[in-house]
């Protein structure tokens, strides 16, 4: 274990509260001219003493609101405190305590919209860099063996089932395997991980971070089924059949849609497309609809319509494939944009030209699509969600040149009760899972359902949030039944 940084002889005020003193410090940034020639995460590591000097600048207040505003409700000052102090497998024991993955959301966590950005210090001092230190931590344990396989304390002859092995199904699969249950995961894809292998861009979370996570629960006890068609040659009802219980965590994948003329021209593609076929080429598959240019930026004059995390990821990643020029159309301003505004700049660093207030009416082109016209919006008055509705300025439009065209504006549910063969899975007027919000059963007893197949498209960490709340239901459901029949 690593040595404590500070004295034992110190007082907590003198371990922390240093912000008054110590300036914010995040993990060097490689430069963009360098990291944008490859798909490398873009932060340096934390030396250690860089880490307990940032940890020690939290304030230690009597109300964390990092720790609201977390969805995971994440015991931030605690692990700082301990980090602070080089308790570092403490630090890790406390942190992996209420996340299952707490160095990936350290690294993908828009942490300025969450904990940071509601740190108590933030108006005047700067908000302790907690993401950083966040994976740091759990960095450090992986590196001397402090991450066991679970080894539940006893076995349970419950067999559950995960449709689904992205973040949710993956947390689910934790939680139950730590309470004994026997879990099997079955997913479409080759690869462990949803969204975390195939979606987000290794610039952001290198790949063999995932698929540590997916050895650590294999070695757990955890089995897989890759490739598997749930609803086509294995039909549901043999799933429930086969299993005590299951759940869906299949996460939503329809990508929105973009009308006015010109949009099915060729070269206009989908963001989520865009992003599987990169990643897949990153890790060394063989994608033709890269290699044929269908999916690939190089040389292009590109356009990303849209302006949340999945735009952000589109930009970078095209500047990473040799593109011409990357152009990035929102119909709102910065303030207003849905993604990270740390990632806005990170992309506007690397060479990214940001078009605020401004929305597509037509696509140019003939057999392919050349161009973007749009026009210029202004902010009006709040709508019925409260952000403030955007209307078009009247012969304000103008023409962006593109050769390839990618629509990053969001996701909706797949049609599961179609897919999976089961019409009598009930379903929202959002076309989500409709499920008990206390117990996550569906309409069908025994199988259940968390993510954002339920809440729609969101964050990771209320994936996590959601998979390891649905385990608690699920062994409460479980041990309920126990019970009443002890009692019988």
């Amino acid at each position: 274990m690593r040595r404590p940084v500070f004295d034992e002889a110190e007082s907590m005020a003198e371990r922390m509260l240093k912000f008054i003193n110590l300036p914010q410090q995040t993990p060097e940034k490689r430069a963009a001219a360098d990291r944008k020639t490859d798909f490398d995460e873009i932060y340096e590591e934390f030396a250690p003493a860089a880490a307990a000097s940032q940890a020690s600048r939290c304030s230690q207040c009597g109300i964390p609101f990092c720790s609201v505003n977390c969805p995971l409700g994440n015991n931030i000052p605690d692990w700082l405190k301990l980090t602070a102090e080089g308790r570092l497998e403490e630090a890790y024991e406390l942190s992996s305590a209420t996340n299952t993955f707490p160095e990936i959301c350290g690294r993908i966590c828009p942490q300025d919209r969450l904990c940071e950005g509601n740190c108590v210090i933030e108006k005047g001092f700067e908000s302790v860099t907690i993401g950083a230190v966040e994976r740091y931590i759990t960095d450090t344990a992986f590196e001397n063996n402090w991450v066991k396989p679970i080894r539940p304390a006893t076995e349970r002859p419950e067999h559950v089932a995960i449709v689904g092995a992205g973040p949710a199904g993956l947390a689910a699969a934790e939680a139950l395997r730590t309470r004994g249950y026997q879990v099997t995961v079955y997913d479409r894809h080759d690869r462990v991980g949803g969204l975390l292998i195939y979606g987000i861009p290794g610039f952001k979370l290198e790949k063999d971070i995932v698929l540590r996570r997916w050895k650590w629960l294999e070695e757990g006890g955890v089995k897989f089924v890759l490739k598997a068609d749930i609803g086509g040659a294995m039909p549901f009802a043999e799933l429930r059949q086969k299993h005590d219980a299951v759940l869906i965590a299949t996460g939503v994948y329809k990508a929105r849609e973009i009308g006015g003329p010109g949009a099915g021209l060729p070269g206009i593609v989908r963001a989520l497309d865009f992003l599987i076929t990169s990643n897949r080429k990153s890790l060394g598959d063989s994608v033709p609809e890269f290699d044929s240019g269908l999916y690939n930026a190089k040389d292009k004059d590109v356009v990303v319509i849209g302006g949340g995390d999945t735009a952000m990821d589109c930009v970078r990643t095209a500047i990473r494939q040799e593109a011409k020029s990357v152009t990035c159309l929102y119909r709102r301003d910065k303030q207003n944009m849905p993604g990270s505004l740390r990632e806005v700049k990170n992309a506007e660093e690397e060479g990214v030209t940001f078009t605020w207030l401004a929305a597509p009416e037509a696509f140019l082109g003939d057999d392919h699509v050349t161009g973007v016209r749009a026009v210029k919006m202004h902010l009006g008055l709040p709508d019925a969600s409260g952000r403030q509705s955007v209307e078009p300025i009247e012969g304000s439009a103008f023409t962006v040149k593109a050769d390839l065209v990618i629509k990053a504006l969001g996701f909706d549910p797949e049609d599961l009760p179609n897919a999976f063969n089961e019409p009598q899975l009930a379903l929202t007027n959002w076309g989500t899972l409709k499920t008990n919000p206390r117990t996550f059963e569906t309409s069908l007893p025994g199988v259940f359902a968390a993510g954002d197949i339920v809440r729609g498209a969101s964050l990771v960490v209320w994936a996590i949030r959601d998979g390891r709340d649905a385990a608690a239901a699920i062994h409460k459901h479980f041990t309920a039944a126990t019970q009443a029949e002890a009692a019988e």
